[in-house]
Formats: C-alpha cells, sequence, structure tokens
C-alpha cells in the first residue's frame, strides 16, 4: 500500500485541545470490521458490548514530566529537551531530542529552568554524544535523582497539536487511572476514557483485566516519510509482559473470552509476544514491530482506539482490525458527528 491511502483531511477545530469534563464523558464510534457499519455510542456503553469472560489488556505506562526547558550556557540561548529514552539510570544519562538542536555539541552545559517559575534551577545538564536520528545523549548533573528533578524542572509532553501550555491539570488527565510504570514521553490516549467506576463495573461483570507496559517513545508519532509504506523503519520502544498477565490473556482465549487490546501500544506489545497461534509468552526487551495492512491481529479480538493522525503507523495498525476503506469512512462520520481527535478527544471501539 502507499502512503496517500491513509490520507485524510481533518479541519482543526475537531483537535481536541483539552480533555472532557470527566474521562467518562467521550464519545465513542463502534465500527463493526464484518460489515463496515457504525453506532454513534456514548464511552460507558462500552460495557454492553463485553460479556463475562472476555478481558481487558491495559499498557500501564505511565507518563514522566519528559520537556524541559534550559539556557545554553555562555550564549543565553533557550534550548527544549525532550526526553526519548533512559541510556543509564545511575548516570541519569538519557537519548533526548533538543531544539534548536544544531549548535549542540559534546561538552555543551545547559542550565534548566523550574517548571513554575522559569528561573534558574541550579540544576546542568551536559550534552555527552550526538546520537543517531539527530537525538543528542544527554547528562543530568546533579546529586538528585532524575524523579527529583524532573519534579523541579519538567512539563507534561502535550503534543505539539495543542496548542496551549500544559497546566498542572494535565498532571492527572495525561494519564490513565491505572497508569504505574514511569518511562513514557506520550500517554498511551486509549486508556485515557477509563474511570476507576468503570473498571469497577467490569470486574462486577465478569470481565478480566491484564498489564502489560510499553513506554511510548516520540518515535511512535513520527511521519512516514516513504510512499511506499512497507520501507518505513519504526523506532523501537522499551515493554515488557509478565508471566502472570500472560497466562491471564492465554486463559482467557483458550476458555472461549476475547481481548479488548485498549489502544495500539497494546496491540504493538501482545503482537511482539505472540506466536502463529495467538499465545503469548512473558517477554521483554525492545519492539520495532510494525503493523499494517494485510496484517491480521493474532491475539486481540477487538480495539478501543482514539482517532490518529493522517498517514500514521498508528492508523495504519488501525487498518489491521478492519478495512482501510471502512476505517477511513468510520473517520468520514466521526467528522461530520463533530468527534473530538487525537489524544484528547474521543475514541472508537473496533469489534
Amino acid at each position: 500500500m502507499q502512503l496517500i491511502d491513509f490520507d485524510y483531511c481533518l479541519p482543526e477545530n475537531l483537535i481536541a485541545q483539552k480533555p472532557a469534563d470527566r474521562r467518562e464523558d467521550s464519545k465513542m464510534l463502534v465500527l463493526h470490521a464484518s460489515t463496515g457499519t457504525c453506532e454513534i455510542r456514548k464511552f460507558p456503553d462500552i460495557a454492553t458490548f463485553l460479556q463475562k469472560g472476555d478481558c481487558i489488556v491495559v499498557n500501564n505506562s505511565k507518563v514522566i514530566r519528559a520537556r524541559i526547558f534550559g539556557i545554553k550556557k555562555g550564549t543565553g540561548a533557550r534550548i527544549e529537551i525532550l526526553l526519548v529514552k533512559e541510556l543509564d539510570k545511575a548516570q541519569k544519562h538519557w537519548e533526548c531530542l533538543a531544539k534548536p538542536g544544531k549548535r549542540l555539541k559534546p561538552g555543551t552545559e545547559i542550565e534548566l529552568l523550574k517548571r513554575e517559575s522559569d528561573l534558574a534551577s541550579g540544576i546542568t545538564a551536559e550534552v555527552e554524544s550526538v546520537c543517531e536520528y539527530g537525538t543528542y545523549g544527554i547528562k543530568f548533573l546533579s546529586e538528585h535523582g532524575l524523579d527529583a528533578i524532573l519534579a523541579e524542572t519538567g512539563h507534561i509532553p502535550l503534543p505539539p497539536y495543542i496548542r496551549r501550555k500544559d497546566a498542572d491539570a494535565d498532571h492527572d488527565r495525561y494519564q490513565t487511572v491505572y497508569a504505574s510504570d514511569p518511562g513514557s514521553v506520550a500517554a498511551p490516549t486509549a486508556g485515557l476514557h477509563f474511570s476507576k467506576e468503570i473498571l469497577a463495573e467490569f470486574a462486577g461483570i465478569g470481565i478480566g483485566k491484564a498489564e502489560l507496559t510499553l513506554h511510548v517513545g516520540p518515535g511512535t508519532f513520527l511521519p512516514v516519510s516513504n510512499e511506499n509504506i512497507a520501507e518505513h523503519k519504526m523506532h523501537s520502544e522499551s515493554f515488557s509482559l509478565n508471566e502472570k498477565n500472560a497466562e491471564i490473556i492465554n486463559s482467557t482465549k483458550k476458555s472461549g473470552g476475547r481481548i479488548l487490546a485498549v489502544g495500539t501500544t497494546t496491540v504493538r506489545v501482545l503482537e511482539t509476544c505472540a506466536d502463529e497461534n495467538g499465545h503469548v509468552s512473558a517477554r521483554q526487551g525492545e519492539t520495532d514491530i510494525f503493523l499494517r495492512p494485510p496484517y491480521r491481529p493474532r491475539v486481540p479480538d477487538m480495539l478501543l482506539t482514539n482517532f490518529h493522525l493522517p498517514k500514521s503507523t498508528l492508523l495504519m495498525l488501525v487498518s489491521c482490525f478492519a478495512d482501510r476503506e471502512k476505517v477511513l469512512a468510520a473517520y468520514e462520520l466521526a467528522k461530520s458527528a463533530d468527534f473530538r481527535f487525537y489524544s484528547y478527544g474521543d475514541c472508537m471501539l473496533v469489534i
């Protein structure tokens, strides 16, 4: 398939700039994969599409305050840093994006600014190396741990299409209620719709829940530059699925229950850990799996996901659950019904 096959036009006013008043207030477009028919529902109706013995699988990665601002020592130039991947925990050494980055050379020191006042924090970061893809190896020079450094200097890394500064409320709302493992620089947004009350309702019905981890990096959202999408190379991201949760997933499938993957990141881990029969094994490591049509997922039977950018690898992954034409037709319906798009927007359930 070609990149143009996954293009669509989106009016800017449909890009959500803030979350709904309550997590569960989102609208939900239900796409029936076999027929292409769609229903417009409210998110709490999701329980009506599941039954006792089914299982939802969620990504429990927690978003960190990964965006930091600083001043380049010697010139006073303002620098923005985005953490990408931890390289050495003990040394507080991270792979980072930086802008403007053309003049950053090894040895450059950056005075970090306080998050709340934008004044000097007294904490310095030093550029150690220039990495692949225009990233930098940066070490934080402080006696404090990274958590304390980010609490002092870090901002919630809202995506660039949210055209406002991060606010205190984003620290809660750009995070799932079950987030527990810090490491993501972007939220696994399909899970943002779940409240603790809805999860409790699922448990009462007899719907199981399994957790895995994929730390979302900015590479997930990099645009596809190759017209032939098969030539696109995904960046790798850290993941883990433990024995306990692998057993929950396998037992669900063995007993005839269905698996609902909450988000594209969850799908990527499940398919990384699956054999050809859909049996998953506990694993951890790095995955650069790129799921696109005509691939059909082996583990999940259903997908809950937000609405994604045109020409994105995420839209291509969604098109593995239903034909591309059906997915794009559903997007057109969502546009006509004034659904809110992207990270803080509404959602789609593919069944």
